[in-house]
């Protein structure tokens, strides 16, 4: 006679293929650890406007809770269809203001992924690699960045702003002229500690106010 519970126990209990505790453990271990790499260089290196923790603690859990999915999934047949339908009716539903946050997000994933298949050194070196070209590409970026002036004058003082804004590269991109005042917004180019003149436009009579504006919404002084 079948007997249902030997039958749940050898299809649903028992069907772990290579799965071992230590091998379970040194998969989460190394998604932890390249999580945490993950999690630093986000941290050290974030030009966004206001650094999120809660974010960047997700990505360190997103990779753990990838590699154990994954685990799962590869380790037994009847749990990975009962995850596939968990997952299904999960909605997110955050969203994702920088461009960057989901290339991190997807980071994070491939390291769980990686890590949960058994593949410890290569999501490890794939890790170093990709935090490096990362940090090539922001030391690259931060030598030039593109900027909006806004300045805002007195017709009289068109002169002596002109004169402080001549030496620099710029692109008009808006001009609007009202009640005796003038207000110039301007796209500029200029190495990210180079931002004196704008102290200098401040202090001329007749400038009402003068502000340099990164695009992703940084100020400098």
């Amino acid at each position: 006679m079948i007997n249902f519970s030997d039958i749940f126990k050898k299809s649903f209990l028992q069907e772990t293929g290579n799965l071992t505790t230590s091998g379970f453990l040194m998969s989460l271990i190394a998604a932890f650890l390249c999580g945490m790499m993950i999690y630093f260089i986000y941290r050290y290196f974030y030009k966004g406007v206001i650094y999120n923790n809660n974010f960047n603690i997700l990505l360190v859990l997103t990779s753990m809770v990838t590699c154990f999915i994954v685990i799962v999934i590869s380790s037994n047949v009847v749990l990975s269809l009962g995850m596939v339908g968990a997952l299904s009716i999960v909605r997110f539903r955050a969203a994702i203001k920088d461009p960057l946050d989901v290339g991190f997000l997807f980071w994070s994933i491939a390291v769980g992924i990686t890590c949960g298949a058994g593949l410890y050194i290569i999501s490890m070196i794939a890790t170093i690699i990709i935090a490096l070209v990362y940090i090539l590409l922001i030391k690259v970026r931060n030598r030039k960045r593109v900027y909006l002036l806004i300045v805002k004058y007195q017709n009289e003082a068109y002169d002596k702003v002109a004169r402080v804004l001549q030496p620099l590269r710029k692109v008009l991109k808006n001009r609007t002229t009202a009640n005796g005042y003038t207000e110039l917004t301007y796209e500029v180019r200029l190495k990210e500690d180079n931002t004196s003149f704008v102290t200098t436009l401040s202090k001329i009579e007749g400038v009402d106010h003068a502000a340099i504006v990164e695009f992703t919404g940084d100020y400098c002084e």
